[in-house]
């Protein structure tokens, strides 16, 4: 087997781990946040967030998460601090409306740069349709920040 071979079949085979490891999160975040769950999946291959309520999938929307020599964090969270309006002081006072921060400074907001959701373009965090990451920000307002869980895969 090729060199090219294994690292290709090395990465399958962690991502079959991590879908696994995922699964196994989502099965028992949810169950101790009681019986009203928000889950937001981010998945960066397919730069897609799809979120559902109670268990049942009720969104689908594309997101632009980090580009090349930036990171998106890989992981289950639960949202930190929540802004409705918000200024980025370290990149450009940039606007990051409906920022739900989940790591530190990384936050799932609402970007103007519509024309962009779909494929890598941040420095890390997740970026939404605006009208969007409001409908994401009212449902963990509503359901609160403990029945919430955020998972970023790969």
């Amino acid at each position: 087997m090729s060199a090219g071979a294994m690292r290709k079949a090395a990465v399958w085979g962690l991502r079959l781990v991590l879908a696994v490891l995922a699964g196994l999160v989502l099965a028992v975040l949810p169950a101790r946040a009681g019986t009203a769950a928000v889950v937001a999946r981010i998945d960066l291959s397919s730069q897609r967030m799809t979120v559902s309520v109670n268990g049942m999938p009720q969104y689908s929307w594309p997101v632009s998460t980090a580009r090349r020599g930036y990171v998106t964090p890989t992981g289950a969270y639960r949202p930190q601090r929540m802004y409705r309006t918000y200024f980025s002081r370290k990149y450009y006072n940039s606007p990051m409306p409906y920022s739900i921060f989940f790591r530190g400074g990384y936050a799932i907001h609402g970007s103007y740069e519509v024309s962009r959701l779909g494929a890598p373009a941040s420095h890390g965090c997740v970026r939404l349709h605006p009208g969007n990451a409001a409908t994401l920000y009212g449902l963990v307002q509503t359901y609160g920040a403990g029945n919430t869980v955020i998972l970023v895969t790969r």
